[in-house]
């Protein structure tokens, strides 16, 4: 396993009288792709909204890059590198993907050469460069989302569920430039419900349960075992293929 990137130790996270994140461990190697998976409600959208410091962790550590980072203000994570992708597609819709694309560049306008990876990646974008985000579809939008988040490089990408709600052909497409961005040496952490996606991505896998990580491994390992599957995540591979 490579050198971590961000780790968790002993992490706890209170969203008013809710005890939601209840000792969470977690380690994301360098270069990687990292999976959380998880029933809903187990703690994996908080986990990556603790991360970009939405909300505050109330005890243990997050550290990123060797530094902690744990109750920094957003901003201020961001600046280290590290670009969040909400579930909910973040994408301005009366606003042209070009200026979507803008917004999101912190450096000045977006890099030519970067741009034209992006497209490889997401062509729809390039074809509509100059429309408003509103006219793309849900799978489109979510494809806007993540080009945001890499429209300059960034060393940790945080991903809540990319897959949520879009066609399955455009799944595949997903695949294919999330393989690409781990050829790139882009280290994830990625929230996913789709266990083939997941499964085809994945380096490691984090399981969480009731706020904990109750099962820490590979990605290979937890596909191949059925009985694994299914005691941690009530599923099996053949049902999500």
């Amino acid at each position: 396993m490579a050198d971590p990137l961000l780790t968790l130790a002993s992490v706890h996270t209170h969203i008013g009288q809710y005890h939601i994140l209840q000792g969470v461990d977690l380690t994301v190697p360098t270069g990687e792709v990292t999976v959380l998976l998880g029933r809903n409600g187990a703690g994996k959208t908080t986990t990556l909204r603790t991360i970009m410091g939405l909300w505050p962790p109330s005890a243990g550590r997050i550290a990123f890059a060797g530094q902690p980072i744990g109750g920094l203000p957003p901003p201020d994570i961001a600046r280290r590198g590290i670009a969040y992708v909400p579930e909910q597609m973040a994408v301005f819709s009366d606003l042209t993907v070009a200026e979507n694309m803008t917004l999101a560049a912190l450096a000045g306008p977006p890099d030519t050469a970067r741009l034209e990876w992006i497209f490889g990646l997401f062509p729809a974008l390039k074809k509509f460069w100059r429309s408003p985000a509103g006219v793309l579809s849900g799978g489109q939008k979510q494809m806007l989302a993540i080009a945001r988040a890499i429209v300059e490089p960034r060393a940790l990408l945080l991903i809540d569920e990319p897959t949520k709600g879009i066609a399955p052909a455009i799944i595949e497409s997903m695949i294919a430039a999330f393989a690409e961005l781990k050829r790139a040496n882009t280290t994830i952490l990625l929230v996913e419900q789709n266990f083939r996606f997941a499964s085809s991505l994945g380096d490691t896998v984090a399981v969480m349960d009731d706020g904990r990580i109750v099962h820490r491994g590979t990605m290979g390992d937890l596909a191949a075992d059925s009985v694994l599957q299914s005691r941690l995540l009530g599923l099996s591979l053949d049902a999500h293929a």
